[in-house]
């Protein structure tokens, strides 16, 4: 595999959500662990009595200003087992109950905590680990000065494949080079206006992307390229 570039993330003070969105964040985070609390007690023993591990999987991910914080999520993965970072639903390492619980984000309820503590916030830039941020390009860095989300609009508006050809791996070299700087393009769009109407707009996009229906892809000038330059590449007598 190509190596790529290495750089550290640096941190600042970042940017954080507006005050009636934190209101929204506490309030809706301290509701959903009220309400689900029951579920998630039930999830928890599922997920440890399922296979050998911890209930809840705990790892450093990029906070806002590149701060780091401790993200959680139920453990969908077996203990023990070393892989790239990057995953996918069918991965062999996912466990039964894993994979049922990424099929509907359940993995993710965890994070009510993180958006009750202010590390995270409803709707923003999903949080990346430090092993693949060090190689984000330059242009992509200015995501990291925001608070990470729970949801945003990359996550219920962007598949890889609208970057990707047919067939091709998301491999290391091709989610830096192209799904990264799409995905970012797409988060752009509502962090250039993260307004209280946007923010609802992208938590009842992510309702309906669990419940099962078809959320329209989000267009940006950089996906739109990315799957020209794609197209063209598929060409005969293209070059390689």
């Amino acid at each position: 595999m190509r190596e790529l570039a290495h750089h550290p993330v640096d941190t600042s003070k970042g940017i954080s959500p507006s005050k009636a969105r934190r209101v929204l964040d506490v309030t809706a985070a301290a509701t959903g662990l009220l309400l689900l609390s029951v579920p998630l007690l039930i999830i928890y023993t599922l997920v440890r009595v399922s296979s050998r591990g911890p209930g809840v999987f705990r790892q450093k991910r990029v906070g806002q200003g590149g701060r780091p914080f401790v993200m959680y999520k139920f453990r969908t993965m077996r203990e023990g087992v070393g892989g790239l970072t990057l995953t996918a639903n069918r991965d062999p390492r996912l466990t039964g109950i894993g994979r049922l619980l990424r099929r509907y984000s359940l993995d993710e309820l965890p994070q009510l905590v993180n958006v009750l503590r202010g590390h995270m916030t409803l709707v923003g830039p999903r949080p990346q680990t430090y092993d693949l941020a060090v190689h984000y390009a330059a242009d992509c860095r200015w995501v990291f000065d925001y608070r990470p989300g729970l949801t945003g609009l990359s996550e219920v508006r962007f598949r890889d494949f609208d970057v990707l050809g047919p067939g091709e791996k998301v491999d290391l070299v091709n989610y830096i080079e192209r799904v990264v700087p799409a995905r970012v393009s797409v988060d752009a769009v509502y962090l250039r206006d993260p307004s209280m109407r946007a923010t609802f707009g992208a938590l009842w996009d992510t309702v309906k992307h669990i419940l099962g229906f078809t959320v329209p892809p989000l267009r940006t000038d950089r996906t739109e390229l990315e799957r020209e330059d794609s197209a063209r590449a598929e060409e005969p007598g293209s070059a390689a």
